[in-house]
């Protein structure tokens, strides 16, 4: 595509983003502000994975890479 035809482009999209108006739907804005906690989200996001964490594992998985670094 030409310069000329990529800035008309650009243009274009530019006044639709500028102009366009878009409806606002308070119902949905209003469930989003409402929402949940952060903490309760943030625990129901760490139980999903706490199956995947192994304290130990990361200790030693540490403990090896120290070993590796320093050798």
């Amino acid at each position: 595509m030409g310069r000329g035809r990529q800035k008309a482009k650009h243009t274009k999209v530019a006044r639709e983003l500028k102009y366009n108006v878009p409806e606002t739907n308070y119902e949905q804005l209003q469930r989003e502000l409402q929402g949940s906690s952060p903490a309760s989200h943030e625990e129901d996001e760490l139980s999903k994975w706490s199956e995947y964490l192994d304290d130990e594992s990361a200790e030693e998985d540490a403990e090896d890479y120290d070993h590796r670094r320093f050798a």
